[in-house]
């Protein structure tokens, strides 16, 4: 696979099953990378066949009314500047009409019961921009009083403020505000009976400096909100069909890192809610982000929940009784849809006899599946296609020991490297961002781009990582401060076992690289060790006390990973620095940032590439134009080629000029 070869990937995602149990509209995401653009569009598997079901050019969001006669969508015209609005189409087709012309746009929808109504989440600027002109607005002076003032995926989120919006589906009305006021809402979610709307909102009372969220619900007949529970780090709202609230999060924001769980809401009169946990013997998250999957939070099928689950280098979905959940029952959870793979989203039939689900597996981008009677068949026919314009390289998923643990290791093979001679094949070790994220049995780009360049990828799971538990992703709090902290010693080890499992590989040509947390850990390995020949550290986490001020996590994500604040003194943070150790480098070293990366801002970068510079080492930086931290799994489709391209440009500098 070349780097221009991401044009030709297909991937389908967010499979919504209307109300007849037959049909599926799902959405379809193709690059086109001449217009350097995002081809999105709504697909049906009407039950026979897949068609075309909207126009485009950016389709998202498709839901189904609960009466089935309509379909609900986002959608962004290619005018420039636009921005998703709600519209509405007959299901049986036809011309989608648009329902919102919000100055910011619509980031999500939610139908009502009776299929009358819509609730979105709208934004607009704030009262003082609303009336300027893009230009002006760009000009005058940026006023903040408050934190966070800005998002990696979001932007400069104190100029606009998020609420909730009611729509009527026919009529000329306007859409109604339901939430005015400068707190943010999202995740809506409408009460099975219809008279309340459940969502997430910024905490009232919190710290600006804690990312806590709260669970709130509005009374659609009088205005009025009530708090669902206490403020945490919540991801979503959901309403069993007898109007018990469930919760998807973690209680506490500074229980991360560990596993998203699933809790149960027990109000009783005249005392304070109290909460749950249904997934606590699981010890896995149901909110995964490695792939992300669809929908957020449980679904209530017959009776039952279910979820997807990230487990050990996969994602499922499972049925979970509730009941037995709570006592913490070894029989509470049945494996629904498994295998090695990754669930990217599902929807299930109200009585559970049929799901369809969209997976994704090393070799398969993304297909479309419906599950039946125990038996599984594939709706799309995307894959094919693909292989016969992309040589897939096989992926092998092999296993080793350390220190009394077992990794996953996946390793991509480059063409030819059966019958390579002994020790003549360059290695390319790749770190995934997080910590608390994984690799996974699922189609990752880079991975075949390094191979179709030569190279034997390879890449584990080290301890930090999630799909193993709490204490795996949790080993890594507070050890960072060490050079020898446990994630950096799993790291060293998985090349080594890639040389003893491959003879073809080549101990003298190993190339390192990563992102976010793996740019980190790229930057502090380099620092103990010159076995590697050739290291590109991308959007990294490089000093840790500049980031506390600058990033849009920095003001906690210090005390969850460290166990420290700034406030408790610098010591720990200079310790876990990789800029402190920059010094100590000599592998060739390219520096590679985003512009626009709020996450962890560019100065990072700027900051280590000095260092590199002032060492004598031989290093260069590239900086993307108009892209956050994102870049290489969402950024503009130019963008993501050239990118690759400067990739193998950097290693094949180091790592293949002595191939025969």
């Amino acid at each position: 696979m070349q780097p221009s070869d991401l044009q030709h990937l297909v991937v389908p995602s967010d499979p919504q099953l209307h109300p007849d149990g037959v049909r599926v509209a799902y959405v379809l995401t193709e690059i086109d990378l001449e217009q350097d653009r995002y081809d999105r569009t709504i697909r049906l598997w009407d039950g026979t066949r897949n068609r075309r079901f909207t126009a485009g050019p950016s389709d998202t969001a498709p839901r189904w009314s609960p009466d089935g006669a309509r379909l609900a969508f986002l959608r962004r015209t290619d005018q420039d500047d636009a921005h998703p609005q709600l519209y509405v189409m007959r299901s049986d087709g036809g011309e989608a009409e648009v329902r919102t012309d919000l100055p910011l746009g619509v980031t999500d929808l939610a139908w009502s019961p009776d299929s009358t109504q819509l609730v979105v989440v709208g934004r607009e600027w704030v009262p003082e921009l609303a009336e300027l002109d893009s230009d002006e607005r760009a000009r005058v002076p940026k006023r903040i009083t408050t934190l966070p003032y800005r998002s990696d995926t979001d932007g400069w989120t104190h100029q606009r403020r998020t609420s909730l919006w009611l729509v009527d589906v026919v009529g000329d009305g306007r859409p109604q505000c339901l939430t005015p006021g400068e707190l943010e809402q999202d995740a809506p979610v409408w009460r099975p009976d219809g008279a309340a709307i459940g969502f997430l909102s910024d905490a009232p009372d919190r710290s600006e400096t804690d990312p806590h969220n709260q669970p709130m619900e509005l009374d659609l007949a009088t205005g009025g909100q009530r708090p669902l529970a206490t403020p945490g780090m919540w991801a979503a709202v959901d309403y069993a069909a007898d109007g018990t609230v469930h919760l998807t999060g973690l209680a506490d924001p500074f229980d991360w890192p560990a596993p998203q769980a699933i809790w149960r809401v027990d109000e009783r009169d005249g005392t304070d809610p109290s909460l749950t946990c249904l997934t606590a013997a699981l010890d896995l998250d149901v909110n995964p982000g490695s792939p992300p999957a669809t929908p957020v939070g449980p679904r209530f099928v017959d009776g039952a929940i279910y979820t997807v689950l990230e487990g050990r280098g996969s994602t499922s979905v499972v049925r979970l009784d509730p009941r037995s959940a709570a006592d913490g029952s070894d029989h509470a959870v049945t494996e629904v849809v498994g295998g090695r793979r990754c669930v990217t989203g599902y929807a299930a039939r109200p009585d559970g006899s049929a799901l369809v689900f969209t997976a994704t597996d090393p070799a398969t981008p993304g297909e479309l599946y419906w599950l039946e009677n125990g038996t599984e068949r594939c709706l799309t026919d995307l894959t094919p296609g693909q292989r016969r314009k992309l040589d897939i390289r096989p992926t092998q998923r092999f296993t080793f020991d350390r220190d009394g643990a077992e990794l996953d290791v996946w390793a991509v093979l480059p063409d030819g490297f059966d019958t390579a001679a002994d020790r003549s094949v360059p290695v390319l070790l790749m770190i995934h961002g997080g910590p608390t994220a994984q690799y996974a049995e699922h189609f990752f780009d880079e991975f075949q781009v390094g191979a179709g360049a030569g190279y034997l990828v390879v890449a584990t799971n080290p301890r930090g990582s999630s799909g193993r538990g709490i204490d795996w992703c949790r080993a890594v709090v507070g050890a960072w401060s060490q050079a020898d902290s446990v994630d950096t010693r799993d790291l060293e080890a998985v090349v080594d076992a890639a040389l003893e499992r491959y003879p073809q590989a080549d101990p003298g040509r190993v190339g390192i690289m990563g992102g976010s947390y793996g740019g980190y850990a790229t930057a502090r390995l380099l620092a103990r060790t010159d076995r590697y020949a050739s290291a590109i550290v991308e959007r990294g986490l490089l000093q840790w006390e500049s980031f506390s001020g600058t990033s849009d996590i920095g003001p906690y994500f210090d005390r969850m990973f460290l166990g420290s604040s700034l406030i408790d003194g610098p010591g720990v943070h200079h310790d876990a620095s990789p800029l402190a150790t920059a010094d100590r480098i000599t592998t060739p070293t390219l520096v590679l940032h985003s512009e626009h990366d709020w996450r962890c801002p560019i100065e990072q970068a700027e900051q280590f590439f000095v260092a590199l510079k002032r060492s004598g080492t031989t290093t260069e930086m590239v900086r993307f134009p108009d892209e956050g931290h994102e870049l290489s799994r969402s950024g503009s489709p130019k963008h993501r080629v050239e990118r690759l391209d400067i990739v193998l440009d950097w290693h094949d500098r180091f790592l293949t000029a002595d191939d025969t």
